[in-house]
């Protein structure tokens, strides 16, 4: 299969790119989609004063610059979009992991499109209670962290101003989910992956300024901006040979007469992706783990850091601030279970065993049925727990290193492997188009010929 795509991967050109005309339609209108996120990540909330909010943002968010990464800047410029699409991904969450545990939601997954339908509803419905709860919490911290620093960043405190705050909130966040819907079935990719990744790719040129500003006023050494470079490099190689791992399990199928009267066995593999799961888990993990921190980071400016109580939300944001012991270890730890439970969701033995069964194949020496998704699911347990120790490594190890650098700056393993991965995912689309457009043309010529004879 790989080797298939790479052959014609190196048979493209800008001839074949210029006939496919729907191709290029549906780059455009992903390319204009994105366009429009950007743009909407620079209006600002209403009743914001934008001179006293932009003395703020020299500020460190702290944790909270990982979500920042993620909206492309939209939460230190606290535009309507600040709290991007992490509130529609923790309410998937919670509701994939409900529908894997409770059986009438179990039963809801298995009748096809009109359950997956009623489940996204679900989502939705979960999705605008978090952005109304995390909005409610952003504009009444927003309030009490500007007056404590002396600045007036709203213009009217108040309720009024915290109301307007959330539903500006929630329509944004519900507009960048329709967006990402248009963008998968009129565009190019995964809409929802595309625009985290544009939002990570937005940060690029900030990233870059801070880092060589840093080498050249001194405060960060020449050796330590080539050793972060070149891990950027490296992790980029091996993310790239990780994700296109997998293992191959052999299927035979049964003799069958071909036209000379001889019995031949057809044979094909099933190819099982080391990372099953792409990068579903760093993305849920972050997502999961960013939710309280949210909360309670913009809780805390409104509460008196005198008392015990808010000693101990400080306490509690400071442990959980990246790069600490108690965040990676977190952070960690959702990884490995999203990578085994998204894994369980896209792949199941089982089914997989039954249509192997139904077509006749079968896996040489396992026999079919039960044997055969015992089988499967011993393999695909093991591939998974090295695709569990690679994400983990990736989203992990780089953050240590980055904070053990001292570099002001937050473009670790976990926003490489999204760049990397969706950047990867969407070039095999554009192929696969391509590919469709050319034996669309070969089918034309054959009929074209056909009828001229």
């Amino acid at each position: 299969m790989a080797s298939r795509a790479d052959n014609f991967a190196s048979n493209l050109s800008f001839a074949n790119f210029s006939k496919a005309t729907e191709l290029r339609q549906r780059i455009w209108f992903t390319v204009g989609a994105l366009i429009v996120f950007r743009f909407l990540s620079f209006v600002p909330l209403p009743g914001i004063n934008p001179r006293a909010l932009q003395s703020l943002t020299d500020q460190p968010l702290g944790v909270l610059d990982l979500f920042n990464t993620f909206t492309g800047g939209s939460l230190e410029r606290m535009s309507i979009i600040a709290l991007g699409l992490m509130p529609y991904i923790t309410a998937s969450i919670v509701v994939q992991m409900a529908a894997a545990l409770h059986p009438s939601l179990m039963a809801l997954k298995k009748e096809g499109a009109t359950g997956r339908q009623k489940l996204n509803q679900y989502t939705r419905y979960g999705t605008v209670f978090l952005c109304a709860l995390q909005g409610w919490f952003l504009a009444a911290g927003l309030e009490s962290f500007a007056a404590s620093n002396g600045l007036q960043a709203v213009v009217n405190p108040g309720y009024m101003f915290r109301v307007g705050a959330v539903i500006s909130l929630i329509g944004g966040t519900m507009f960048l989910l329709w967006l990402g819907e248009q963008i998968t079935s009129r565009g190019i990719g995964n809409g929802i992956s595309l625009i985290i990744m544009a939002g990570i790719v937005a940060q690029f040129p900030s990233f870059a300024t801070n880092l060589f500003e840093g080498g050249r006023t001194g405060d960060i050494g020449g050796a330590t901006i080539a050793t972060f470079l070149a891990m950027i490099v490296i992790l980029i190689l091996f993310i790239c040979f990780m994700e296109r791992a997998q293992r191959r399990l052999l299927i035979q199928y049964p003799k069958r007469a071909t036209q000379r009267g001889m019995m031949q066995a057809d044979r094909s593999h099933l190819p099982l992706k080391l990372n099953t799961a792409g990068v579903i888990p760093p993305i849920f993990a972050s997502s999961l783990l960013l939710l309280p921190l949210t909360i309670t980071q913009f809780a805390g400016n409104t509460i008196d850091q005198g008392s015990t109580f808010g000693e101990t939300i400080q306490t509690v944001i400071q442990y959980l601030g990246q790069g600490q012991p108690l965040y990676l270890a977190l952070y960690a730890l959702g990884i490995i279970f999203f990578t085994f439970f998204y894994t369980a969701v896209v792949f199941n033995p089982e089914e997989t065993a039954d249509n192997l069964k139904k077509n006749g194949g079968f896996i040489p020496g396992i026999r079919p049925g039960k044997r055969t998704a015992e089988y499967l699911d011993y393999v695909l347990t093991r591939i998974t727990v090295v695709g569990a120790i690679y994400l983990t490594l990736v989203c992990v190890v780089p953050e240590y290193m980055i904070g053990q650098m001292g570099i002001p700056i937050f473009l670790g393993g976990t926003s490489l492997l999204i760049v990397v991965n969706v950047t990867v995912d969407t070039i095999s689309q554009i192929q696969s188009h391509l590919l469709a457009h050319q034996y669309g043309d070969l089918i034309k010529k054959a009929k074209l010929k056909g009828r001229l004879r």
